[in-house]
């Protein structure tokens, strides 16, 4: 697949974003215009870190998800603006497949070097350092085996099988990154963005290892 999409055309400034906030985010260091504000800190600094500990702990144990996926995003009033589905792949070190299939077709692929955004109504690429958007995108913290990445977020544990991953970054686009675990299986992902539309990802039908 990576090599259908190195052929296609590059025009990363006129690819349209698609509005599933996931995508979104992946791209928002380049194309969004964010609001400044003051992110909320924990102040227990010491449970602050036992809380990204215990996550990080568990995303160690994950080398890689193969899933189904399912997405809804609400609005601050929690009505619902879009559904939409499709496949992913993740791998680590550093290699995503995302595949959105409904409502419009987009994929994202990373090789560890470089993130691929494909449109194929426009069929058009556009392409990012995968360093960058990673700073910058805590959903990419999944396909990383690299600590320091963790030092741009805090994470606070709402019970043992959820944890909320809060950017430091005034600027971000991506607020915040919540995981849900049933059992040691990542089950869902819910993306908080600056316009305060959330994003629900429940995974369906994953493979998961270890």
């Amino acid at each position: 697949m990576l090599e259908q999409i190195k052929s296609i055309t590059f025009c990363p400034k006129a690819i349209s974003l698609p509005t599933l906030i996931l995508s979104l985010a992946l791209v928002s260091s380049t194309y969004a215009q964010v609001k400044t504000e003051t992110p909320v800190i924990n102040t227990d600094i010491q449970s602050f870190e036992n809380s990204k500990q215990s996550l990080m702990t568990k995303l160690a144990e994950i080398q890689y998800i193969n899933a189904k996926f399912s997405q809804v995003i609400v609005d601050e009033s929690n009505e619902i603006l879009q559904e939409g589905e499709g496949v992913l792949s993740i791998s680590k070190p550093n290699l995503v497949n995302w595949h959105t299939t409904e409502p419009d077709e987009t994929l994202i692929v990373s090789d560890g070097k470089d993130l691929w955004f494909y449109n194929p109504f426009i069929d058009q690429v556009s392409v990012y350092s995968f360093a960058n958007s990673i700073a910058n995108t805590p959903v990419l913290l999944l396909t990383s085996e690299d600590p320091t990445l963790w030092d741009a977020y805090q994470v606070s544990q709402h019970n043992s099988n959820s944890f909320l991953i809060h950017s430091l970054d005034a600027n971000s686009q991506v607020k915040s990154l919540e995981l849900t675990f049933d059992k040691e299986k990542l089950s869902k992902l819910s993306i908080l963005d600056s316009t305060g539309q959330m994003s629900h990802i429940s995974l369906i039908d994953v493979d998961f290892t270890t």
